[in-house]
């Protein structure tokens, strides 16, 4: 019996939905933050944060189970690299969701989902890029 299995189905069928939150969750392990509607952003939360637990055991087999879902290759790097340490003595909770209001065009709710600590970042690219071609 199928009691208590429900997942947020998007309206999809399963091989919409499975891509779109494969999209989903190497967009935010790459960027650390994304806008998307929220419940999108639900659907995706879980699947991130078994990603990030995954990478806090660095182990080939964590690597490749990551490596089936993820997309990018350089985003299972940073994963294993970066996130994993980040998140090594937390026990859970890895990311949040911010609700930002409705979007114009159809009245969806939007959300940000974010890791913690993407908040601290420094926008600093910007800065050196112009910095490059002044020089």
């Amino acid at each position: 019996m199928r009691h208590q299995v429900k997942r947020y189905q998007l309206r999809r069928n399963t091989g919409h939905r499975r891509a779109l939150l494969r999209n989903l969750v190497t967009s935010l392990l790459e960027k650390e933050r994304i806008r998307t509607t929220l419940a999108k952003a639900k659907a995706a939360r879980p699947v991130a944060e078994k990603m990030i637990t995954l990478a806090k055991e660095d182990s080939l087999a964590a690597r490749r189970r990551a490596l089936a879902y993820i997309i990018k290759k350089t985003v299972v790097q940073k994963l294993f690299q970066e996130l994993g340490p980040r998140f090594k003595e937390r026990p859970g909770g890895y990311t949040r969701i911010v609700k930002l209001g409705l979007r114009s065009g159809d009245g969806a709710q939007m959300a940000m989902l974010e890791l913690l600590g993407a908040e601290y970042k420094k926008k600093a690219k910007k800065k050196e890029k112009s910095a490059k071609e002044s020089k």
